[in-house]
């Protein structure tokens, strides 16, 4: 027994530089030594004897290790496969057969181990319902008394990212009706509107983009606008606690009202902001101005949106959000802003 008791911490010990003989070098002058795992543009997972999986920043790291071949995706698309080292602070890949490859590190996407490629690899080849993280919202008040009001609202959004292309589905409804009689207008609002937007990466800042939009106001006479465009994006800031993306693009839209319709090319320039606050709340807002090309100089119209969500539990938050829509051109006896604050659960799923 105490042969046993003696041998294996050296077995273990003899056993650790094959198993955990990555290292990861920081500015800081720190070092990890583990298994690296995966990394993306913004962080590299890698697990050590000691404190198991660990996610550290990709930005903080100098220097990088590895005697077992990786997988490495490039900015580019090209991927290698290889052991890594750092000679004068670039990524040499060893290939094979004596041969090597120097990269820069801000051009590597993607690191996979052989387990975590083969993971990437099987989730490619999923049909398009899989690999969804997404919220539902829903809401209904009641009044009776004094006033008698029911109001409605249902919202749904979902992202699916796949390698460097990233599909953004959402839909939102608002209806509210004040039942006292006499009460006008009735509908005190109907609003629907919805969209999608594919996203896809050329490097680790820059993509491209195209977006299609749908709006509906009942009390400002929009029986539907619809919106098709595209342009290129930039991600200004991309942490794991905050991501800026910037973009710019033009667009044609048609605006079908109750009394006049009109077709327009536009341009599209915005900009989107996620920010965690603390370990439960996060902070979103967007704003995107659409000024006209083609018709009266000096129209434009503008979507604003600011909102936070809160995680109560894996699958349940709670979500405020205020939101404006301004028009410079509605039709007479219209108003030009179209403002909504919502608040309450929201319900998370992922597919």
């Amino acid at each position: 027994m105490r042969s046993l008791q003696i041998a294996l911490p050296l077995l273990l010990a003899f056993a650790s530089p094959s198993v955990f003989g990555d290292q990861v070098a920081f500015k800081n002058g720190d070092r990890l030594t583990g298994a690296i795992m995966k990394s993306d543009a913004t962080s590299l997972q890698i697990a050590t004897a000691i404190a198991g999986e660990v996610t550290v920043s990709w930005q903080e790291i100098q220097e990088l290790h590895s005697d077992v071949p990786l997988h490495v995706v490039l900015a580019d698309g090209k991927e290698l496969v290889g052991s890594l080292a750092t000679r004068e602070g670039k990524l040499e890949i060893a290939t094979g057969a004596g041969n090597s490859v120097e990269v820069s590190k801000e051009r590597v996407v993607a690191l996979r181990n052989d387990a975590e490629q083969l993971a990437y690899e099987k989730s490619q080849h999923r049909s398009l319902l899989h690999r969804w993280d997404g919220n539902l919202d829903a809401g209904f008040q009641l009044t009776r008394g004094n006033s008698k009001t029911r109001n409605f609202r249902f919202a749904f959004g979902a992202v699916r990212k796949v390698s460097r292309k990233e599909l953004t589905l959402y839909a939102e409804s608002i209806y509210s009706i004040d039942d006292v009689a006499g009460a006008s207008p009735h509908v005190t609002a109907n609003v629907n509107r919805g969209g999608a937007r594919l996203d896809h990466d050329f490097t680790a800042r820059l993509f491209v983009f195209a977006n299609t939009d749908f709006m509906s106001d009942g009390l400002q006479d929009l029986n539907l606008r619809s919106v098709v465009g595209g342009g290129i994006g930039y991600h200004l800031i991309h942490r794991d606690n905050a991501t800026l993306k910037l973009l710019g693009g033009i667009n044609f839209t048609r605006e079908d009202y109750v009394e006049i319709q009109r077709n327009l090319a536009a341009g599209q320039v915005g900009e989107e902001l996620t920010l965690k606050l603390g370990k439960s709340t996060a902070l979103l807002q967007n704003l995107a101005f659409f000024p006209d090309l083609t018709g009266s100089r000096g129209n434009y119209r503008t979507n604003f949106s600011l909102g936070t969500v809160t995680k109560i539990a894996k699958w349940l938050g709670w979500q405020n959000n205020f939101s404006d829509t301004y028009v410079t051109n509605p039709p007479a006896g219209k108003k030009q802003n179209e403002l909504v604050f919502t608040s309450g659960l929201r319900l998370a799923f992922a597919h």
